[in-house]
Formats: C-alpha cells, structure tokens, sequence
C-alpha cells in the first residue's frame, strides 16, 4: 500500500481519533505549540466517558477543557513543567507533577519510568516519501513514538517541515485529523530597564565566535537584543524562538565557528511567530532534534565557547538557586537550566550564566537571600553555578571558597540589602 493509500485510511474525523485512547492511557503531547488543539479539544469534550487517563506535557500553552478540577478522575493533567495552563492547578494539587531534567525525560519514557501509550501531535504535511516533520517540539515526544500503541497526528500545512530526527512515518501512525488554524504565536517577553542592564553585562562577556543556549524569559531575550553587532554567533539550544531568529536576520549567527555541528542552529522545540514558522520550513541551516541529544551536556559541551544564559527565581549567598518555586508553590520546573549549565562548565572556553533582578515586589524583596525560602525546589546547585549576574553586576562563584562567594553575591545584591545580607553571612559562619 503506497504512503498517500495509507494517509487516505488513517484519516479520521476528531471523534474517530480519539477512539484510539483506552482507560487508563497515558498521553504524550510534545511541548508548547506543539500540542494538537483539535484532539485535545475532542478529549476535553469526550473527558467524562474516559477513567484515569492522564495527559503529560512540558509547557501547555493553552488551558482546554480537561484542565478541570471537577473531572480529573476521567482525565488528569500531568505536568514535566509548569506553565500559564498547568500553573493553578498544580498549586491547587490536582494537576501532577514529575520532576525530571528535561534531557532525561526521553530516558524515563524508553525505561518505562513514564507511560507512553498514545502521543498525540501537531504534525507537519507528509512528504512525497511519507514522513510528516514534528518540528514544533521532538523533544521527549520522538522517544514516545517508539514506545506508544497509538500515534495520532494532527496535520496541518501550517506546521514546518523541519530536518533532523523529527520524522514519523505514515506506517507510524494509528490515526489522523487534518486542522488548518494558524499555529500558535508566543510573542517575546517584556524587556525593561532592569533587564536591560542585566543583558548588557551578560552580553559584554560573550565573544565573536560563541555558541548560545538560550532560555526564556525577558533577561534572555534581552541579551539576544545587544548581540546583533556580534559575528559568527552559533546557535545550540533547546528553544529556538523569535530572539534567536533576530540574531539570524542581523547576520550575528552564521554558525560557522561552531566546532560541533558547523553550519546548523540545532533546538528541540519552537515558540515564536508565524514568520519563525515559515523560517523553520525546509530550512537546511536547523535542525530539530530530540532533547535527550540537544540537552545532552556531553553532546552540547562539545561546542566550544557555549554561552548558557537562563533565569532563576531566587538565589543563596553559596549560590544555590531556586528556578522553578515560590517557596513550597511551584511554578515552572527545571527545564534544560542544569543541563546547559553542566555542558556549558564542560565546554571549553564556555560561560553558564544565571541571571536576575536583584529584587522583587518594587524593591521590596531581595532575590539574593542567605538560604533559600524554605520548601524552595532547588534547580541548580552550588558544585554547578558559575557566572550570577544581576542588574548591579556580575558574580564568579566556580572555584572560590564559601565566605568568597558570599562577597560575590552580596555585591551584586540591591544596596538597600547588602548590609542585611552581610549580617546573615556572618550568623552563618560565612564572614
């Protein structure tokens, strides 16, 4: 049977697609904008005939209609980082959470750790060979594909096809619907004064030549902002979204210097614009990848000089941070931070920077604190931490002794706490 006969037998309407879950099921959906508005609409709608089946994700980006309290013994949200959608209800407790680095996840699937008996996806049209592109998000979803009973695609002409290991085959696929609504659009952070200053300290520190990881959030996007003058910028990551693509249009990446995978920008999901979208399609200069190869810290560390740039709620005096909780409330999850944190302490001539306000709450709370909150989730430890950086400047924290790096951190805490944070460090034997 040829692949176009396949695709023509596996076409169903959203109800037939649906039909594919049993009770009990554990659905993989691919980060962000990668997850299938039309199944997770006819789930939310079929949710109350369904028992204990659970819907895991990175980043759900909108809130359907089974993000319902009332229902989730039918079905139940399961979270590997928290976002807008999934936010209050893991707060409330009745949506889960699975700690994990975003790295390993593929692993936790491929060992069974986590159930993967159907994915559900947004895909991109077959080709003429009969391979659909999940460029939006291979991520862990690609691991899932190997393990499910059940594929089920979403296609729609609006999704990329990308290059790298994003393929699924028609063969793959127990069933599809077609959509063609816009993909999507998350639009770049607000970027203020303080993220200004932030950027402009990371961005002093990053040479021509360098290759970037580069998170989410205001600071990250303004540090992107004060690259355009930079040459020969390389691009390793796991999010590529609309910063990124401005370094591209300024001729900043050219990824030529980079010394594992020249030539490429390589990420294992996109966020961003219609015009990143159109980017992504049939564009020999990226490819998507799974995250377990993206985020690998061996694999990632092999570029040299990569700059790791994330963002961190809270921090301590040894340089502990708190990325991911409010105290005891969580609020995002660990991500790709520690895994680019290790591969950019791995590469050679590489730089891990975290950055951060120094306060919170108009000025009212410093983020720099002696220990952290109590309940805190701690994302990346002292052994991992590197380069700090606030508006008020810059702390090195590898190699130096504890009361150094309390010195360190003080220094680049707001002055209206400096002399608290001090008197804490001497309490803690630290000064």
């Amino acid at each position: 049977m040829s692949a176009q006969q396949q695709y023509r037998q596996k076409l169903v309407s959203a109800a037939g697609a649906i039909a594919q879950v049993r009770d009990g099921d554990f659905i993989i959906v691919p980060t962000g904008v990668g997850e299938p508005p039309t199944l997770l609409t006819e789930l939310s709608e079929q949710r109350r005939r369904f028992h204990d089946v659970k819907v895991g994700q990175i980043l759900a980006v909108r809130k359907f209609g089974y993000f319902d309290p009332e229902t989730v013994d039918h079905v139940r949200h399961v979270a590997f980082f928290y976002g807008a959608a999934s936010r209050a209800g893991g707060q409330a407790g009745w949506v889960d959470f699975i700690p994990n680095y975003f790295s390993e996840i593929p692993a936790l699937i491929e060992r069974g750790q986590v159930a993967a008996d159907v994915v559900f996806a947004m895909a991109s049209p077959m080709d003429a060979h009969g391979y659909f592109s999940l460029s939006l998000g291979a991520d862990y979803t690609m691991a899932a594909v190997a393990k499910a009973r059940a594929v089920v695609l979403e296609v729609n002409p609006n999704v990329p096809f990308a290059y790298g290991a994003c393929h699924v085959h028609i063969s793959q696929v127990a069933a599809l619907v077609e959509s063609s609504e816009p993909v999507m659009e998350v639009g770049l952070p607000k970027i203020g004064p303080v993220q200004q200053a932030i950027g402009k300290y990371v961005a002093d520190m990053i040479d021509d030549g360098s290759t970037l990881q580069i998170g989410y959030g205001g600071i990250p996007d303004a540090v992107v902002m004060q690259l355009v003058h930079k040459q020969d910028l390389g691009i390793h990551t796991e999010m590529i979204g609309d910063g990124i693509l401005t370094l591209i249009e300024a001729g900043a990446v050219t990824n030529r210097k980079k010394s594992y995978l020249p030539g490429k920008c390589i990420a294992t999901f996109a966020l961003g614009s219609q015009k990143l979208y159109r980017y992504m399609d049939r564009n020999p200069g990226l490819e998507m990848h799974p995250v377990d190869f993206t985020n690998d810290p061996y694999l990632a560390g092999r570029n040299d000089k990569l700059m790791a740039i994330n963002a961190t709620l809270q921090i301590d005096l040894l340089g502990q941070c708190g990325s991911e909780s409010l105290g005891p409330a969580p609020y995002s999850g660990t991500g790709g931070q520690v895994d680019f944190v290790r591969a950019a302490n791995r590469s050679r001539g590489g730089k891990a920077f975290i950055v951060l306000p120094a306060t919170a709450k108009e000025d009212t709370i410093s983020r720099i604190v002696p220990t952290l909150t109590p309940g805190t989730h701690q994302t990346t430890g002292k052994n991992d931490i590197n380069y700090v950086v606030s508006e008020f400047g810059v702390a090195q924290l590898r190699g130096k002794s504890g009361k150094q790096r309390a010195l360190e951190m003080i220094s680049i805490a707001h002055p209206d706490f400096r002399g608290e944070l001090r008197e804490a460090a001497r309490r803690m034997n630290l000064l």
